[in-house]
């Protein structure tokens, strides 16, 4: 598909453009201490990504990529299968915002502020898409990065406000 290269233009301005004192809140950009030990790493675990399913046989599961002049990283996990998921991260001041959109049908949102050893912990912030105060949504999600070609997730869902048990997710990078 080909965009015009004056509705490119008119898109970039529209997405750069200030808002009015009564639009959104504006935040503190996150200094470069805040993005290496945040941002960095989620974006190195751009590709592909496998993960034993429970007949331990070995699939891809996971595929990352960094769009959007680098602002997101895009996760799709589950790719080409009916429980497909995304999931987008981006700064958000000094803080990691990472949107699921489940296969629910809600879109947990979730909010990382520090980062150690390789662990990022998202916790929920929101939930789009809600319909009821008892269903089950993603509450947060530990991110543990071991080294370039292995990461775990440790998700944790919540019923009627209560935790149910995790989900860890090993991944292995595809070579």
């Amino acid at each position: 598909m080909r965009f015009p290269l004056l509705g490119i233009l008119a898109l970039i301005a529209g997405c750069s453009s200030s808002p009015e004192s009564t639009g959104p809140r504006v935040v503190t950009p996150a200094s470069e201490a805040q993005k290496k030990q945040l941002w960095e790493p989620l974006t190195q675990l751009a590709g592909e990504w496998t993960s034993p399913d429970e007949n331990g046989k070995v699939q891809t599961v996971m595929v990352i990529k960094v769009s959007s002049s680098k602002s997101i990283v895009h996760a799709t996990m589950m790719p080409g299968t009916p429980y497909e998921m995304t999931n987008v991260y981006h700064m958000d001041g000094p803080s990691v915002v990472m949107t699921h959109y489940c296969a629910a049908g809600n879109q947990p949102r979730m909010r990382a502020t520090e980062a150690a050893g390789g662990t990022i912990v998202f916790r929920a912030d929101s939930v789009t898409n809600l319909r009821s105060a008892d269903e089950t949504y993603m509450g947060s999600m530990v991110l543990k990065i071991a080294d370039a070609d292995h990461f775990e997730e440790d998700w944790s869902s919540f019923t009627n406000g209560k935790e149910e048990p995790h989900v860890k997710i090993p991944y292995t990078r595809k070579k």
